[in-house]
């Protein structure tokens, strides 16, 4: 007997699959699956929800509304070229799959323990049990496939485009979903003009873009240059990662010299010896109730910076991005002396980050535009386009909000 599973989505309405369709009959027995349950726990944005209080959307959501933003692009193609229909198993599979080798807080794990979420994505679906069976069950060629997909070597290139490029499913998803739950009202694109707007190119293989969508694809470029600018390196988040940061340095310290509580889970990330049933063992609570265990450690350094943390009692973040490099450092010197005379340690308290940036790369093939002379790459077509190609910096200064008002005295 056939069913309708549903997931109520706040961007994409309601989001069916109909057990009846192998391919999402397999859909759905792969959301079940507890490697893929496990993205619920594991906030979209990481510690984003610091400075915007609705940004608590999961993984989970997210990967959802990739693969119905990619049935709907695929689904579309498709219909003009019904040759691509063998292939839709694997999109949809690795729209969904694409995020499921995430580690708690998102991204800012990658950068706290090194880890790298595309290689843990591959080895779920080759090491985890429930995963591979229902994988292999389905065809024994598709981990290879969804592989290709995900490493940009499946061989019609739209299938990987779809999932990884300058203009796939996932930024689709996120641009929509981030806006929405941070507030960001500059984040919103026209999805629908977009997808209409999608094209196969049977000679190259690739996904291309109609000119008359170029409008629509320009404003989405615009889109994610702002919500980089204004969302993901907000000042709130580069201070939060800092402090993150330097907690989990002071925790492996404490763990190397024995004076550490952690479970052996923790511990594994603490030495960057983790095996595939530990990384699916934590996720975002998992690390917030060692923190919370820290808070009251016996070292000063760590109790503080997991106190901080807990409490969005953050340091803050001043954008120096103006002074030249020899007034940057002239300035760190200053804040490093006012921070040590405060019974801070400088080397964790206070520094700099560097956040480097553009709107728009050549990644993936770029994005290449349908012309009356064949294909012609956007940034050849476009002003805005070209200007959104150049580099951003943008430099962070780290410091104790105690010393606030000797920074002012300074400018």
């Amino acid at each position: 007997m056939n069913f309708e599973r549903v997931y109520h989505d706040p961007l994409h309405g309601a989001i069916a699959l109909n057990s009846g369709d192998p391919t999402e009959a397999l859909l759905i027995q792969l959301i079940d699956t507890p490697a893929f349950q496990r993205l619920r726990r594991i906030r979209q944005l990481g510690p984003a929800s610091l400075t915007f209080h609705g940004a608590e959307g999961s993984r989970f959501t997210h990967s959802l509304g990739v693969m119905a933003v990619a049935r709907r692009a695929f689904d579309r193609i498709a219909r003009d070229y019904p040759q691509l229909l063998p292939h839709r198993t694997v999109l949809l599979c690795a729209a969904l799959l694409h995020d499921i080798g995430h580690g708690a807080f998102s991204h800012t794990a990658e950068e706290i323990f090194g880890s790298d979420h595309e290689v843990w994505t591959r080895r779920i679906l080759r090491e985890s049990k429930s995963v591979r069976e229902l994988l292999d069950r389905h065809s024994p060629d598709l981990i290879d496939q969804l592989e290709a997909v995900f490493l940009k070597k499946y061989r019609i290139p739209l299938i990987s485009q779809l999932v990884s490029s300058q203009l796939d499913c996932d930024r689709l998803d996120y641009l929509m979903r981030d806006s929405y739950f941070t507030g960001a009202s500059y984040g919103r694109i026209d999805l629908d003009r977009i997808l209409m707007a999608m094209r196969y190119d049977p000679v190259t293989q690739q996904l291309v873009v109609a000119r008359k969508g170029m409008a629509a694809i320009e404003h989405y470029l615009i889109v994610r240059f702002f919500m980089y600018s204004q969302v993901y390196n907000h000042r709130k988040n580069v201070a939060a990662t800092w402090v993150l940061l330097k907690a989990f340095q002071q925790a492996k310290y404490q763990s190397e010299i024995g004076h550490l509580y952690a479970d052996q889970n923790v511990k594994a990330w603490l030495k960057n010896e983790i095996d595939l049933e530990q990384y699916l063992a934590t996720d975002d609570g998992t690390f917030v109730y060692h923190l919370q265990q820290w808070q009251n450690h016996e070292n000063r350094v760590l109790a503080d910076l997991s106190r901080r943390y807990l409490d969005r009692d953050l340091l803050k973040a001043l954008d120096i991005s103006h002074l030249d490099k020899s007034d940057r450092d002239l300035l760190l010197e200053k804040v490093q002396i006012w921070t040590k005379q405060l019974g801070f340690d400088p080397e964790i308290y206070c520094g700099l980050r560097i956040a480097v940036s553009r709107g728009y790369t050549l990644y993936d093939r770029g994005i290449n535009i349908q012309t009356t002379l064949g294909l012609r790459e956007i940034g050849e077509l476009s002003a805005m386009v070209q200007t959104l190609t150049q580099t951003v910096q943008r430099v962070w200064l780290i410091y104790p909000r105690e010393i606030k008002t000797k920074l002012q005295h300074f400018f």
